[in-house]
């Protein structure tokens, strides 16, 4: 069978701002298991770059090993890609976007990728805040290798092998809080039209990014003692908001929203519920985590933003030229360059 879709457009399929169709930021036709909540992701960020008219080539997809690391096959197929080793993901970003600061970066990993293997390079990228935006497909096992508990298995949900965890689980939106994370959402795969805006309000984020999606494994982990099927998490979300992306030429109303400016102009919209909270304070946001966890719910939105910290490329003071388009001079510039900076740090 083939795995390439038809290229074939209906001649009345709309055209974004740079004149390209949803089509165009397609890629491979997936070769997951019918139902999987990676091609619900992969289907949000196709619809968020088309809105955005984002220019597929200036974006960079990265991905370590996984059925989540083989998604970056699926969309944007006319973007930049590469697929690292198991957990390798992070440093593979930084290097490329140390050397090449105009490229927008998308990393896919999974919760095995990110949260077992890869939790040390995991850490360090977000206390870094590396300009980008990292996209876990949080299933809760590993599709590829016949569904063994991850690391963000919860205690006593079981998969089909009937096996109830026992291992206190990693949770990466918890822990990115902690660690200094300037971006922190969670959302569900079932969801798109939460998903989309806060991919949106991710790429657009002047730092590190990072949204965990609840998205079930329909072969391994979508049995009803699993708290990571589509049944547990429909029954048991609880949306910390609900978040448009709008330009910052939108006009709000006098609606009770809080707006986040975003240092490009952009505005990310939350709408206030009840029992809401401030995406603005950390202590809050960590603390709404907590809470919903041992209510068993999945607080799902835009848990926690900050655009003030400065980005990695801000704090090392890097030059706005990127690294890939300096000369041999500019790179090299001799040994009297290099003796002033070895007696500065004597």
């Amino acid at each position: 069978m083939s795995y390439i879709i038809p290229r074939f457009r209906h001649p009345c399929t709309a055209p974004n701002g740079i004149g390209y169709t949803r089509k165009d930021y397609e890629g491979a036709l997936s070769t997951l298991c019918a139902g999987c909540g990676h091609d619900s992701i992969s289907a949000a960020i196709v619809q968020a770059c088309y809105e955005m008219s984002v220019e597929p080539h200036l974006v960079a997809k990265l991905s370590g090993i996984g059925c989540s690391s083989k998604t970056p096959a699926y969309f944007l197929r006319q973007s930049h890609g590469f697929n690292s080793v198991h957990g390798r993901m992070p440093s593979v970003a930084t290097g490329a976007n140390l050397a090449n600061r105009d490229l927008i970066y998308l990393g896919v990993s999974g919760d095995g990728d990110t949260a077992s293997i890869g939790l040390g390079q995991f850490a360090h990228v977000m206390r870094r805040n590396l300009n980008m935006l990292y996209i876990i497909e949080n299933n809760g096992c590993y599709g590829l290798t016949k569904g063994q508990d991850s690391a963000t298995a919860d205690v006593g949900s079981k998969t089909k092998s009937g096996q109830a965890n026992m291992f206190s689980p990693v949770d990466p939106a918890g822990l990115a809080l902690n660690i200094g994370a300037t971006f922190v959402a969670r959302s569900f795969s079932g969801d798109k039209a939460q998903l989309v805006p806060l991919i949106k309000a991710g790429l657009h984020h002047p730092g590190f990014a990072l949204i965990d999606v609840i998205s079930p494994c329909v072969t391994f982990n979508n049995i009803p003692a699993s708290t990571k099927s589509y049944a547990y998490t429909r029954e048991h979300m609880s949306a910390a908001d609900v978040v448009d992306f709008v330009p910052a030429a939108a006009k709000y109303g006098a609606d009770g929203a809080i707006d986040v400016k975003m240092p490009d102009g952009a505005t990310v919209k939350l709408r206030r519920l009840p029992d809401h909270h401030d995406p603005r304070d950390r202590a809050a946001a960590a603390d709404a985590v907590m809470t919903t966890r041992e209510r068993g719910e999945v607080l799902t939105g835009l848990i926690y933003i900050d655009t003030d910290h400065p980005s990695l490329h801000e704090m090392l003071d890097t030059t706005e030229t990127p690294l890939r388009a300096l000369g041999e001079k500019e790179l090299c510039p001799g040994a009297k360059a290099l003796e002033a900076i070895n007696r500065n740090a004597r």
